[in-house]
């Protein structure tokens, strides 16, 4: 078989990393894989599986209609025989590209908001199946009217070798200038608002006088970062939290926290509570998108309410007050990880959708 990925993004963000995590694992006996994607993107550079096919093809926006040809162009000549596009950049032109060559499509879905007009009216129709990272995003567009026998759930995955769960407490420390033994809450999102950094703030505000010793890491970077400072100083936080922007060495970092907060109110899966969980963190997250299934409630952490702060400031509460109550959590959500969200799951399903397809 000859499928043909595309992944349009420049950065090997979330979904050109699962891209990546995919076309490594394809093994020998899997047909032959090809990856249109921009020049000196991230995902070509980390592709180290040489049995993956590289088709480099510059794209100028969505309304570049010679990428529609370059592309269906590639598809006559490599013989395909499905054509996977991955992300929401350049997704209709591919999609048309590939009707064009009469190859069927599948089509990744990775956020849980309602599908808009030019998704229900344009994109679905123009592919076979529509492939969602999460439960949640698929009962978010089998509400909107997506039929079911068209929609198939494949959760993504992290590499969990990646993610050891051993913490470097000095080092840490160090790093953040913590005094030794202090309980760290840490919060892993873009800073912009639908991820509830304020809600987070306003929790806080309400168990700092009891925890006075807490201090809190916000990772990321965002429009509003600004914001978010002024925001946090504003209800006398400023001492509390450290804005400590993108980091490249999580890995090192979140074994070392005591809890993740993740108080978004839409997700589509959370790469961010993957790595935490699989470094044996507990986590307070909101009950909407795909956030549960990372997230067992009073197993792996608590889920609350999008918008629940009063919540969210008991759950932080319980966890602190109970640090093995939390490492107990913690090792349950590192266990859930690796059983449910492992790289070598992922491959398997998309591999078990392609040849589902192919044998029609």
């Amino acid at each position: 078989m000859t499928v043909v990925h595309v992944e349009l993004g420049r950065h090997l963000y979330g979904g050109a990393r699962q891209v990546a995590y995919l076309l490594n694992g394809i093994g020998p006996e899997d047909g032959r894989h090809v990856l249109v994607c921009l020049p000196g993107s991230g995902v070509e550079r980390a592709i180290a599986n040489p049995r993956v096919e590289i088709r480099p093809l510059a794209m100028r926006g969505d309304l570049d209609l010679g990428f529609v040809f370059r592309l269906r162009r590639v598809l006559d000549e490599v013989a395909a025989r499905l054509v996977h596009v991955h992300s929401r950049k350049g997704d209709l032109p591919a999609l048309i590209a590939a009707r064009l060559a009469g190859v069927p499509a599948i089509y990744s879905r990775r956020v849980d908001n309602p599908p808009n007009w030019a998704d229900r009216h344009l994109k679905f129709p123009l592919c076979r199946r529509v492939v969602t990272i999460s439960e949640g995003i698929l009962a978010v567009l089998r509400g909107a009217g997506v039929a079911p026998d068209k929609l198939h759930c494949i959760p993504s995955a992290i590499d969990t070798a990646l993610y050891p769960g051993v913490c470097s407490r000095e080092r840490f420390e160090a790093e953040f200038g913590l005094p030794p033994g202090t309980p760290t809450l840490g919060m892993v999102a873009q800073l912009i608002e639908r991820k509830g950094h304020a809600v987070l703030f306003e929790a806080l505000a309400r168990i700092l006088p009891r925890h006075p010793h807490l201090r809190v890491l916000i990772f990321g970077q965002g429009p509003l970062e600004a914001e978010l400072k002024q925001r946090a100083a504003s209800l006398g936080l400023a001492d509390h939290l450290h804005f400590a922007g993108f980091r490249r060495d999580l890995p090192d970092i979140l074994p070392c926290l005591s809890i993740l907060a993740h108080p978004a109110w839409m997700e589509g899966l959370g790469v961010s509570l993957l790595e935490a969980a699989a470094s044996g963190v507990p986590i307070v997250a909101c009950r909407a998108g795909g956030m549960p299934e990372v997230v067992e409630d009073g197993v792996t952490g608590y889920l609350i309410a999008p918008g629940d702060a009063p919540a969210l400031a008991d759950c932080l509460d319980r966890l602190l007050n109970a640090p093995e109550l939390a490492k107990k959590m913690g090792r349950a959500g590192r266990e859930r990880v690796h059983r449910r969200f492992a790289i070598a799951g992922m491959v398997a399903g998309n591999l078990a959708l392609y040849r589902q397809w192919l044998e029609r």
